[in-house]
């Protein structure tokens, strides 16, 4: 009987690189060791059946290499797997990296359906323009990808992150993100693109900020400025998310992952010298304020806009 560990197992292969399922079960790991090991932080799982070592540094190459092992040559990947690949994760919703969707690649619209059990596609009609080659493999473009992803992702939240990501990534400006939007009428899709492509910012630097943002524009106040600069003695001191530096007013969007108790002592005295020494009204927003059937971040921001005004002496807008 083999009595060999399942880390010495994991000696037998590639030190460093993505691997398969298959590859798994070819050196005697099954489907419930990949699981203790992914559960205890040894391994990582970034895509659906393949695994790398969870201290490999997640890089541009590493990206390329895990969906290698699994896109067919004569697909292209797209969507959010290509959101992905240029960004990494910071091109997914919270708690995405958890659900290991499927792969989203394409087959050109002349090329046949794909099918089989990794992927969650088909065909998709594409330009020369659209495609780049990275490290081997056909991927939609920076632009490409922003434009799929304003089109076909579920919520509205979801599509404006996309492509709040992809312009961040300067590789092409917002008046060539709004001038390709023409491509898609009639398609599926264009009708939100519309709306949503102008809203697209670079300066959101994750999915709170760009849902906040949203619901800032659903509030009815003027398009908001992202990353205010707060300097002291000429450096930067702070940022504000977003805000009207004209009338003072910023709003802060305080994720769980970045403001838990450790760093709320900083926070509340970052907030509170902004209102004491600039005279900065801001209003904190967290999850449950933005998401979901009670959010009210809507009705709290029409609310400061008005204080905010009223601290001018300027007269309310909201009654």
């Amino acid at each position: 009987m083999d009595k060999r560990t399942w880390f010495d197992r994991l000696d037998d292969l590639p030190p460093g690189r993505p691997f398969t399922t298959a590859d798994a079960r070819e050196v005697g790991l099954s489907h419930n060791a990949l699981h203790r090991l992914t559960s205890g932080g040894i391994l990582r799982r970034p895509i659906a059946g393949v695994y790398v070592g969870a201290a490999v540094e997640d890089t541009l190459m590493l990206r390329c290499a895990v969906l290698r092992l699994v896109v067919p040559d004569d697909c292209f990947v797209s969507d959010r797997s290509a959101a992905w690949l240029h960004a990494g994760d910071r091109a997914l919703a919270p708690g995405e990296h958890l659900s290991i969707p499927s792969i989203s690649c394409f087959r050109p619209s002349d090329g046949g359906r794909l099918r089989n059990g990794i992927t969650a596609s088909g065909e998709r009609a594409v330009l020369p323009r659209d495609l780049m080659d990275v490290d081997g493999l056909r991927v939609t473009t920076p632009l490409r990808t922003a434009l799929d992803l304003g089109r076909l992702q579920r919520t509205q939240d979801l599509k404006l992150h996309g492509m709040d990501t992809m312009l961040s990534l300067g590789r092409f400006s917002h008046e060539e993100l709004v001038h390709e939007v023409s491509r898609f009428n009639r398609q599926r899709g264009v009708v939100e693109l519309r709306v949503l492509a102008p809203l697209a910012d670079p300066g959101s630097e994750s999915f709170g900020e760009t849902a906040l943002r949203l619901r800032w524009v659903g509030a009815g106040l003027p398009r908001p400025e992202t990353q205010i600069s707060i300097r002291v003695d000429g450096r930067e001191a702070y940022r504000i998310d977003l805000g009207l530096e004209e009338l003072l007013l910023g709003a802060e969007y305080f994720g769980q992952q970045w403001h838990d108790d450790g760093t709320r002592a900083y926070d509340d005295e970052r907030l509170e010298w902004l209102d004491r020494e600039r005279g900065w009204l801001i209003e904190v927003f967290r999850k449950q304020h933005v998401f979901g059937i009670d959010q009210d971040a809507e009705r709290r921001l029409r609310a400061a806009f008005d204080a905010a005004r009223a601290r001018r002496g300027l007269p309310r807008r909201f009654f």
